[in-house]
Order: structure tokens, then C-alpha cells, then sequence
């Protein structure tokens, strides 16, 4: 589990001293089903309070240092080196003073994959797989240790060797000793339609993961449930 180390400031008003809390926490924008349509929803999924009341005097600026430790499942925000589009994952700072409530934006933080789940990713880019896009979905997946009320969507465009797939779907959902490996297919157009076809999990220690053929795994099974569908 990794810890955020920052510093965080208040500034007073212009009027009296106030006697004030301070408290942050992570946040996520969570993609949720209303009505037929998908709408984003801010979701907390950890808060910390920096000590006690304090006193916030006018026109002063108050510096306060923390460490915010970052829950295992927190959702990969840097892939390929890269910023992940779409994931709103960040720093709210909330400061409390005579009953108000004064909330700061949402400060992005860079959450890059665990050992394992790189291991996972760069078996999909070995075998010629193309990142695609990565959501936040409210809701659990069954059988799986998962304990935020949203999981990480990873989404894989399929290369030409396998023919009848479009896309592969990727969840990871790890705790301090291992973590769940989700995967999803969808068929291209055709007789049978379009959709998901196949789902499987396994789980992959986070210390004991290097000495396994990923991509090999990966290929076998998509070979495997490719001749069973007979769309590969």
C-alpha cells in the first residue's frame, strides 16, 4: 500500500478568527447506471482528519504536512507511461470552520500499476493487444476480495491473429498479498451477435508473480475458449 506525502494549506478570511478542521481524502468519478443512461458519480473511498480544531486567523496561511496511505484497490491512473484518460482519481482537501464547509478542487494524483498488474499489462502488449480506453464502474465483482462499491474497467482492442474477438476487458482487485485478475471477451459482429462471451478469474500473488509466462497463459486461454465458441 502506497502513502501520499504532501503538504496542505488553509488561508484565513478577511474577517474574525475561526476555529477550524481539516480532513482529506481520495475520491474517484464513478460511471453509474440511471434510467437506461451512464452517469458520473464522486465516490469517497478514503478520508483522513489532519488532528484537531485549530485556529484559522484572517488573512493568515496555515501549512499543514500528511501521509495518506492508498487503499490496494485503488483504480490505475498511469498506464504506458502515460495519463489514463477519463480516470478522475485525486486529493480533496476539506476544511471545516463555524459549521461551513469549504472543499477544494479535486487534486489529481498518479496511482502507477503494481509489479504484478504490470506483469498482467505487458502481456496483453506482447501479444499485440491495444489499450483502448479505462472506466470506473459502480457495483462488485462476484467471487472476487473486493471491498470499494466500484472496480476498474481496462479495456483491450484485439489483434488480427484473433479473429472472431473485439475486445478483452481487465479488472484487477488486490488486497496486501494478492489480487484477482478479471477478464472479459466480446465478439466481433457476426451470426451469434455482438457482446460478451466469456469471463474468467484467477488470482496472482503479488510476490510470486514473475516466474509465470503471462502472455503464454493469456494466449492459451483465448485459444482455448476461441475453439470451444469456434469464433477463433
Amino acid at each position: 500500500m502506497a502513502t501520499i506525502c504532501r503538504l496542505v494549506g488553509a488561508r484565513g478570511a478577511s474577517g474574525e478568527d475561526e476555529r477550524g478542521g481539516l480532513s482529506v481524502g481520495l475520491q474517484a468519478r464513478v460511471e453509474v447506471v440511471r434510467g437506461g443512461e451512464e452517469v458520473g458519480r464522486d465516490v469517497e473511498f478514503a478520508r483522513l482528519r489532519l488532528g484537531g480544531a485549530f485556529e484559522v486567523r484572517a488573512g493568515a496561511v496555515h501549512t499543514v504536512p500528511f501521509g495518506l496511505e492508498i487503499p490496494w484497490e485503488t483504480p490505475v491512473t498511469t498506464f504506458l507511461g502515460r495519463p489514463v484518460r477519463g480516470m478522475g482519481v485525486g486529493v480533496t482537501t476539506e476544511l471545516a470552520i463555524a459549521r461551513a464547509v469549504d472543499s477544494s478542487d479535486l487534486d489529481p494524483v498518479q496511482v502507477h500499476p503494481l509489479p504484478a498488474q504490470q506483469a498482467v499489462l505487458d502481456a496483453f502488449e506482447r501479444l499485440g493487444f491495444r489499450f483502448e480506453s479505462a472506466g470506473l464502474a459502480q457495483g462488485r465483482i462476484h467471487g472476487t476480495r473486493q471491498r470499494l462499491p466500484f472496480h476498474q474497467q481496462i479495456e483491450f482492442s484485439a489483434p488480427p491473429q484473433y479473429r472472431g474477438l473485439s475486445e478483452v476487458e481487465l479488472s484487477f482487485v488486490a488486497d496486501d498479498r494478492e489480487m484477482d485478475v478479471v477478464l472479459a471477451t466480446g465478439r466481433k459482429p457476426g451470426p451469434f451477435g455482438e457482446g460478451s462471451d466469456t469471463y474468467r478469474s484467477f488470482t496472482v500473488g503479488l510476490r510470486d508473480f514473475g516466474g509465470t509466462d503471462w502472455a503464454g497463459c493469456l494466449n492459451q486461454w483465448l485459444a482455448e475458449v476461441g475453439g470451444r465458441r469456434n469464433w477463433l
